[in-house]
């Protein structure tokens, strides 16, 4: 159990894993997405880079917190609205629709499984590229929310800083007094993007909608994820309750090592398309 492997012998028990499970549930994290330019938020061994994220609570308290988030959030989201899917998001799209998979669930907020093509998709966390009213429920597009911050902060549009995970910005602006945070257009009242904050739960209606997915899967394949958070943990330990074999393909530690059936240490993006090769349809 939780042993790691990095030969081709690994790829070949991946191959055989999936042969034996043809219905089997993917779950993603950020390691997803590296390979598409976008930063993960922990090192190999599951510690997380550089300062702690915004907490929804504090989000939603303080004026200080949202001018903050907003204005990373600002220069940072041309990174990730620029990302194309990688090989890896297209290797899964590609299996699901050859029926080598049941359905994704992803930890991502990026959107880029949609964009490769899968259909089957429950996000536990939202999707960063909606913007949502927390007084009204009206729903806006993030690159429309972007065109609303360069106009309120013209002396901003343009900046550059290092990207972060989820299309922030490693950015500490000397002064935020002056920047300014449009408004639902709505109502007047404040907007978030549609995603589920460190601090804040997974909605009900998600979690039961993963539930039931892994319910009629027949195992748990975990790509690029630490398992830190408890969502995807969650998943995790449902699956070794209920006797589901799980695989995981992730460069360092996870928090479910100790379940684990197979681990290969290799990148998502050089072995799903393995896989997906491996399986395509004659």
């Amino acid at each position: 159990m939780g042993v790691g492997m990095t030969g081709s012998d690994s790829v070949n028990e991946l191959l055989g894993f999936l042969q034996r499970y043809p219905n089997v549930l993917v779950l993603t994290g950020a390691g997803m997405s590296t390979a598409s330019g976008i930063p993960d938020y922990r090192d190999r061994d599951g510690v997380r880079r550089g300062k702690a994220p915004v907490q929804g609570p504090d989000f939603r308290g303080y004026d200080s917190v949202r001018k903050r988030y907003w204005a990373r959030s600002m220069v940072g989201w041309p990174t990730l609205a620029r990302a194309e899917p990688n090989a890896g998001h297209r290797a899964i799209a590609e299996l699901e629709a050859n029926g080598n998979l049941a359905a994704v669930v992803t930890q991502n907020v990026d959107g880029l499984h949609q964009r490769a093509g899968s259909v089957r998709i429950v996000e536990l966390h939202g999707n960063i590229h909606s913007v949502v009213c927390v007084e009204c429920g009206m729903h806006f597009s993030r690159g429309f929310m972007q065109s609303l911050l360069q106009e309120a902060n013209p002396g901003l549009a343009g900046a550059m800083a290092v990207p972060a995970p989820d299309g922030d910005a490693h950015l500490e602006p000397d002064c935020l007094t002056d920047f300014r945070i449009p408004d639902c257009l709505h109502c007047a009242g404040v907007l978030k993007p549609d995603v589920v904050f460190f601090g804040d739960g997974v909605p009900r209606a998600r979690t039961e909608a993963a539930e039931k997915t892994l319910e009629h899967a027949d195992a748990l394949l975990v790509v690029g994820s630490s398992l830190m958070v408890y969502s995807g943990y969650r998943l995790c330990k449902i699956a070794a309750e209920t006797g589901k074999p799980i695989a995981a393909i992730n460069l360092g530690k996870t928090r479910a090592d100790h379940l684990l059936s197979l681990k290969i240490e290799k990148p998502a993006e050089q072995v799903l398309p393995l896989l997906a090769r491996f399986l395509r349809p004659i």
